[in-house]
C-alpha cells in the first residue's frame, strides 16, 4: 500500500455530479473510495457548506470525517469536534453598514439548516431556497454570542460599496445574493491531520471550483478534476478526466494508491 495517505474531497463537481437535485456518485468512484478505505488510507469530505447543512451529505456519500464550514467546522468518526465562527466585531460592523446603506441582509448565529432575517425582503429578493429563511422581527445580531455566516442580497458589482465586507471572507454563488463565510479550507485539512499526528506532505485534495483554491496548496498533493476551472488547474499537481469520466479513479490509479 505504502504510504498512509489522507485523502480530502470536495462535494459538487468533485465526488458528485449532475444537475442541482439529481445529483449521483459515479459507481467508478464509489469503487476508488472503497479501494482506498480497504488500503487503509483516511478518507474525508472537505465543503464550504456549515456542519448542518452537510451533515446528511456525509452520510449519504458514506463518510465519517469531514471538514465543513470552509475549514472552520472538523469532524471525525462522526463527532462533531469543532467549528469556530466567523469574527464576531467584523460582522458586527457589515450588518451596520448593511443597516445604514439599505442592504438587506441575513445572518445564521448557530449551527442550524436555517437563516434568521429581520423581516421578508431576502426571501422576496432571493426566492432562495438552499436553506430555510426565518423571519424573526427586531432581530438583534447583539443578541448572539457567535455568527457563523452572514448574507448580503444584492447584485454584483453593489457589494463594492460596502467598505466592511473587505475584511471578511465572501464568496457568491447565486446572482441574487452572496455568503460571508471562512474561505480556507486548508486551515480545516491542517488541523485535521494534526489530530493524528500525520505529514502534511501525505495530504491529497481533490477539487473543481474557486472555492478549492484555498486547499490546493503546495504543501501536499493537489488534484483538479478534468471539469475543474482554469484557475484551479494552474495550481493544480496533476489534472485528472472529468468527474464523469472516472476523474477520482483515474487519478487514484495513476499516482498507485489503487490498482
Amino acid at each position: 500500500m505504502g504510504q498512509k495517505k489522507y485523502f480530502f474531497f470536495d462535494i459538487d463537481g468533485t465526488l458528485a455530479v449532475g444537475t442541482p437535485g439529481q445529483q449521483y456518485i459515479p459507481e467508478s468512484t464509489k469503487l476508488a473510495l472503497q479501494k482506498l478505505s480497504e488500503n487503509g488510507h483516511f478518507l474525508a469530505i472537505a465543503t464550504g457548506r456549515s456542519y448542518a447543512m452537510a451533515k446528511e451529505n456525509m452520510v449519504n456519500l458514506g463518510f465519517h470525517n469531514m471538514v465543513s464550514d470552509g475549514g472552520n467546522g472538523i469532524t471525525i468518526n462522526d463527532e462533531l469536534i469543532d467549528i469556530e465562527p466567523l469574527d464576531y466585531d467584523k460582522c458586527i460592523a457589515l450588518i451596520n453598514e448593511c443597516k445604514e446603506k439599505n442592504y438587506i441582509w441575513a445572518l445564521s448565529p448557530d449551527n442550524k439548516t436555517r437563516r434568521l432575517a429581520p423581516d421578508h425582503r431576502f426571501y422576496d429578493f432571493t426566492h432562495d431556497v438552499y436553506m430555510d429563511t426565518v423571519v424573526k422581527e427586531d432581530l438583534n445580531p447583539l443578541d448572539y454570542d457567535k455568527i457563523y455566516k452572514v448574507y448580503v442580497a444584492c447584485f454584483a458589482p453593489a457589494e463594492q460599496q460596502l467598505e466592511s465586507l473587505k475584511d471578511l471572507p465572501w464568496c457568491r454563488f447565486h446572482k441574487e445574493y452572496l455568503f460571508v463565510e471562512p474561505g480556507d479550507k486548508s486551515k480545516g485539512i491542517k488541523k485535521m491531520v494534526d489530530y493524528f499526528h500525520g505529514d502534511y506532505k501525505d495530504v491529497v485534495v481533490f477539487g473543481d471550483e474557486k472555492n478549492d483554491l484555498s486547499m490546493f496548496s503546495d504543501e501536499w498533493t493537489s488534484i483538479a478534476m478534468g471539469n475543474a476551472i482554469n484557475e484551479l488547474k494552474a495550481k493544480a499537481t496533476y489534472v485528472t478526466s472529468d468527474a464523469d469520466k472516472d476523474g477520482i479513479y483515474n487519478a487514484c490509479k495513476h499516482f498507485g494508491w489503487i490498482s
